[in-house]
């Protein structure tokens, strides 16, 4: 399992929401591009950006982060307010290594399907393509978390599979921004249901210890942001489970 470093943007400033509520927000006083230095520096190869503001349909981080990202060698994990086909071309092309899509193929009954023909079957591609999955008590959030989707949890991992999507991105919102322990109970239901999925956990993480039991459950990679941020998971711990993944992958 591999430990993906989160740093959310907001107003051009790095952030932690808890519970993706907006209103509680924690800005830390430390810039993308610092941030990213200091990853790179200490081995990181992957990190995970999300957009909060393209995540509301705002645009305007957008030419800031891309001018950013494309000067930097490391892989990046990125989402927020990916809205079109075009877009997650676009996306693939510019080498942003993989795309996470929520609200749209939620929203829009057409995005998936389109995506899927547009998509699988080439499988670098294809493995490029994160699924989001944001829930409270089972139930799927969309819109930076602001509105409820009627389609069942497990439903919805089903059809996503049935189209050639394999890689979620799961986040348990009742653990996000809290540093009170990963949702693994969330995750273990998933991977029961679909033990074949490539499960990315978020939400919660607080300490090794909570590393530790997401792997036990085998998720494929968990993101972890506020606890680098509050120092309770250190950037040379991260450096140090991963290059051990490395080797034992």
């Amino acid at each position: 399992m591999y430990i993906i470093p989160a740093i959310d943007i907001l107003n051009g400033k790095v952030v932690r929401l808890r519970e993706g509520d907006y209103e509680q927000a924690t800005f830390y006083d430390v810039t993308l591009e610092e941030m990213i230095e200091k990853y790179q520096s200490n081995g990181t190869e992957f990190i995970h950006i999300i957009d909060l503001n393209g995540a509301k349909g705002d645009f305007s981080n957008q030419k800031f982060l891309f001018d950013i990202i494309n000067k930097t060698e490391i892989k990046v994990q990125y989402g927020g307010g990916v809205r079109s086909i075009d877009k997650v071309k676009e996306l693939i092309d510019s080498g942003i290594h993989r795309i996470i899509v929520g609200t749209q193929a939620l929203t829009n009954t057409d995005f998936l399907p389109e995506l899927s023909k547009e998509i699988c079957g080439k499988y670098k591609s294809q493995d490029q393509i994160v699924v989001a999955i944001d829930v409270l008590d089972e139930v799927i959030k969309y819109s930076g978390w602001m509105e409820s989707s009627p389609i069942k949890l497990m439903d919805y991992v089903d059809k996503c599979l049935h189209l050639g999507f394999f890689r979620f991105l799961c986040t348990d919102i009742d653990k996000d921004g809290k540093l009170g322990g990963a949702g693994v109970e969330l995750y273990k239901k998933l991977l029961e249901h679909s033990p074949f999925i490539k499960l990315i956990a978020s939400g919660g993480i607080s300490s090794m210890d909570d590393i530790e039991k997401l792997q036990e459950i085998k998720v494929e990679s968990c993101v972890v942001g506020k606890a680098i941020y509050e120092g309770r998971i250190t950037i040379e711990e991260i450096k140090d489970w991963n290059l051990k993944a490395l080797i034992s992958f």
